[in-house]
């Protein structure tokens, strides 16, 4: 498989349509796939210090991550998603490192906690007790100095 290129965007760069697409795949994934009600439009979307990074496949995002400045002096990834017809081929992951080799240390996730070991294997570790959100459990983790 070619490696698909990967979209980055500040939220005003964003067509009306891509962002359409992929607050539906966030959507389907976290609200409807996982039963899991949420804020989805918490608004950091729109902040400018955050970047929306995703893959395409036929013109559709079907995998996206955002990135953006947060809480104690930590770059966050959150939103981590693919559709499920798109899973098993390493998307996530291509992403993942990508935002990591653009983003400044130390960064922060919220884990789901069945993903604690995926996340091991790019360096993260756990960094405080696991807390449930929305209903699911989830591990803080961290990568970097701190």
């Amino acid at each position: 498989m070619t490696t698909p290129p990967i979209h980055i965007a500040r939220f005003h760069e964003l067509s009306a349509r891509t962002f359409h697409d992929i607050v539906r795949l966030r959507l389907d994934t976290f609200i409807v796939e996982q039963d899991a009600p949420y804020h989805e439009l918490d608004g950091r979307d729109l902040l400018d210090s955050t970047e929306h990074l995703w893959v395409e496949i036929d013109g559709e995002p079907v995998s996206y991550l955002r990135t953006y400045p947060g809480p104690e002096a930590a770059t966050w990834i959150g939103r981590v998603v693919t559709a499920p017809a798109h899973r098993g081929r390493g998307l996530s992951t291509l992403l993942m490192h990508h935002a990591l080799d653009r983003v400044p240390r130390p960064v922060r996730i919220a884990a789901q906690e069945r993903l604690t070991p995926w996340y091991a294997g790019m360096g993260f570790e756990r960094c405080g007790p696991d807390f449930v959100e929305d209903g699911i459990a989830h591990t803080p983790m961290r990568l970097g100095p701190g």
